[in-house]
């Protein structure tokens, strides 16, 4: 392999394993295995049958807990372990093919870095995403949303294979999407949450509201922190005897 395939399947590599750990794995293993791909020697053994069986088993396991509600995303903060590291190793893997001059040390330790980054980078996008998705009532959104990802990993894939200048030019787009959505995403998730008031702190409102000027009135508490006013009746409650 020369250097720009080298590049690509260490950086192609990190980015699928961020979005789906499995089925990179599966892809590159069974490539080398059918001359698709001469996989460098520290990356021979997701070729062996074993490591796809388990692969293909987990990647079966993911396909399904990928398209249900809060699962995909607890499956995501899970994996949030896994993915990043095994990014990171992808790209030191593949890197060990070539010499770049920088002594095995350095060399490693910068793709180590460099593909963990990847791999979190692309990994915080779906999660965040499927985050984003999950604050709606509907199902049907997480399935496409996660046929979309194995659909841009399995085609990332192959175009590092393939056609890996193509593949540059769409990590230099993803690069552009990464730093305009991610924020976005974000931001969504925490006004989400935020506006999620703790029962205890919505009842301290509600007596403050109570005790001040407008005492006929009391403020109905919402989960978004405003208040609508509803007359109470005058005088004091009835009290259950002592």
């Amino acid at each position: 392999m020369g250097i720009i395939e080298t590049l690509a399947l260490s950086m192609g590599g990190a980015w699928a394993s961020g979005v789906n750990l499995y089925g990179t794995v599966v892809v590159l293993g069974m490539m080398n295995n059918f001359g698709f791909i001469d996989l460098p020697p520290d990356l021979q053994i997701l070729a062996s049958w074993w490591v796809l069986a388990l692969a293909m088993f987990l990647y079966l396991i993911e396909f399904v807990a990928d398209k249900i509600p809060v699962v995909d995303s607890v499956w995501d903060a899970l994996h949030t372990f896994i993915r990043i590291p095994a990014g990171a190793l992808l790209a030191a893997g593949a890197m060990s093919g070539i010499d770049a001059g920088l002594g095995d040390e350095a060399q490693t330790a910068i793709s180590l870095l460099v593909g963990g980054t990847i791999a979190a980078g692309s990994h915080f996008t779906k999660a965040g995403s499927r985050a984003a998705i999950n604050t709606s009532p509907e199902p049907v959104t997480n399935s496409i949303a996660s046929v979309t990802e194995d659909v841009a990993v399995f085609g990332a894939l192959y175009t590092v294979v393939f056609h890996p200048v193509i593949f540059f030019v769409l990590f230099a787009l993803f690069i552009l999407l990464l730093i305009w959505l991610v924020p976005k995403i974000w931001r969504f998730i925490a006004e989400v949450f935020g506006n999620a008031r703790h029962p205890a702190a919505a009842y301290g409102q509600a007596r403050a509201q109570h005790a001040g000027p407008d005492r006929g009135q009391f403020g109905k508490i919402t989960l978004s922190g405003t208040t609508d006013k509803v007359q109470l009746p005058k005088g004091d409650p009835k009290l259950p005897p002592r």
